[in-house]
C-alpha cells in the first residue's frame, strides 16, 4: 500500500535516492538563507524593528541547509546537483514568488510594500514546509538516523509560520490589509502548482533510482495530481488565512543551533 511513511522509508533506505533528496533540501534552505540575508540587510528605515527577525529566519535556513549535508556526510555522501525541474524555490521565484534576485542583490532600500510582498510570500511557502515537517515529524520523528534532524527543523518552520502569522496581522492594523490579502490569494494559488510540478518532478526522479513499477509510479503521479485538484478547488484557503498565534515573538531573540549538524 502507498502511503507517506513508506515513501519516505524507502527513499530514506536508498543511497542514491536520500542523496538527492537531502540534496534538493539542502540548495532551497540555503537559497532561503541567503534571500533572507539579503532582505534583512535592504529593509527600509522605517521597517527596521523586522530586521533581526529575518535575519533570525535566513540563518535558521542556512542551519537546515547544514543540517541536510551533515546527514549526507554522516552516511559518505557528497550532495548532487539539483535538477533545475525539482528547484522548488527556483520555480517559485522564476513564477512571481518572493522578491526579485535581481533586487536583492543590488544595494538599495526595499519599500514598506516590498517587505509586505516578502512576509505574505513567506505565509504561504511557511504552510507548506510546516505541514511537511509536521506530516514527517509523526511518521519518523523517532527514526534513529532522521529523527533529531526532523524535530529541530519542524519546530524551526512552526517558528517561522507563527511570525508571518503575527507580522502580517500587525501591517494589516497598519493599513497593508488588502495588499496582504491579495497577494497572499496570487501567492498561494501559484504556489499549489509548483509544488505539483515539482512533486511530479521529484517522483519521477525518485521513481528511476528506485526502479518503480510503471503502476507504482503513475499511482503517485494521479494521487499528486488529486491533491492539486483539491487544493485548487478548496485546499488553497488554508495557506491564507491569518491568526495570532499562540507562539509570540517566535522569532526574538539569537537563533537556537544545533552543533551535532554543523
Amino acid at each position: 500500500m502507498l502511503s507517506a511513511r513508506s515513501l519516505f522509508q524507502e527513499i530514506v533506505d536508498n543511497d542514491d535516492s536520500f542523496q538527492l533528496f537531502c540534496s534538493i533540501a539542502a540548495s532551497g534552505e540555503s537559497q532561503g538563507g541567503w534571500e533572507n540575508a539579503r532582505i534583512a540587510a535592504l529593509v527600509p528605515e522605517s521597517m527596521r524593528d523586522l530586521a533581526p527577525k529575518i535575519t533570525r529566519h535566513g540563518a535558521d535556513e542556512d542551519k537546515h541547509g547544514r543540517i541536510f549535508n551533515a546527514l549526507l556526510r554522516k552516511r559518505g555522501l557528497p550532495p548532487v546537483p539539483v535538477p533545475p525541474e525539482t528547484d522548488y524555490t527556483m520555480l517559485l521565484e522564476r513564477s512571481g514568488i518572493g522578491l526579485a534576485h535581481e533586487k536583492l542583490r543590488r544595494d538599495e532600500p526595499l519599500t514598506e510594500r516590498d517587505i509586505v510582498v516578502y512576509l505574505s510570500h513567506s505565509r504561504v511557502t511557511e504552510q507548506r514546509a510546516a505541514d511537511q515537517m509536521d506530516m514527517l515529524v509523526k511518521h519518523f520523528g523517532d527514526h534513529p538516523e532522521v529523527g533529531k534532524a526532523i524535530r529541530v527543523i519542524s519546530h524551526d518552520e512552526d517558528n517561522h509560520l507563527a511570525y508571518c502569522h503575527e507580522e502580517l496581522l500587525r501591517l494589516a492594523g497598519a493599513g497593508h490589509g488588502r495588499t496582504i490579502q491579495r497577494v497572499l490569494r496570487q501567492s498561494a494559488l501559484v504556489e499549489i502548482a509548483v509544488y505539483r510540478d515539482v512533486s511530479l518532478a521529484v517522483m519521477a526522479h525518485m521513481g528511476r533510482l528506485l526502479h518503480w513499477p510503471a503502476p507504482k509510479a503513475a499511482a503517485l503521479a494521479a494521487g499528486i495530481r488529486g491533491m492539486y485538484a483539491y487544493e485548487r478547488f478548496a485546499g488553497w484557503h488554508r495557506m491564507v488565512g491569518l491568526h495570532m498565534p499562540e507562539r509570540r515573538d517566535a522569532l526574538g531573540g539569537a537563533p537556537v543551533t544545533s552543533p551535532e549538524f554543523a
